[in-house]
């Protein structure tokens, strides 16, 4: 089934994490995402929680993460933003992914094209 709604996260490759150190931020990005946007927009919410289908994306560095928030921010598309705590491969503090959830139907689609 074809859902209009996508939880999209996308990882900056330049910090040279590990495969497993990927999965968990990316797993963080996918929890605060969706409690973000269940509290945001519950109506996204409900559809977007029956299948939760993601589509998981790469950016070579932090300008190109903060280029995608703030495409994020100007068409109006719930984000959060995860920072690690510095425990194992990188430095505290340091900005690894983001989350969004993008409405496919609507004009959030084009911030896959930015």
């Amino acid at each position: 089934m074809y859902m209009a709604i996508k939880q999209v996260i996308v990882v900056r490759t330049d910090l040279d994490m590990g495969k497993g150190k990927i999965a968990a931020q990316v797993g963080h990005a996918c929890v605060l995402g969706a409690e973000h946007v269940r509290k945001s927009n519950p109506e996204w919410f409900s559809v977007w929680w029956t299948g939760q289908e993601k589509i998981v994306l790469k950016v070579a560095n932090l300008k190109e993460l903060e280029q995608v928030k703030q495409d994020a921010i100007e068409f109006d598309v719930p984000w959060s933003e995860v920072t690690d705590a510095g425990h194992t491969q990188i430095a505290s503090g340091t900005t690894t992914c983001i989350s969004m959830v993008l409405h496919l139907k609507k004009k959030s689609i084009r911030l896959l094209a930015i």
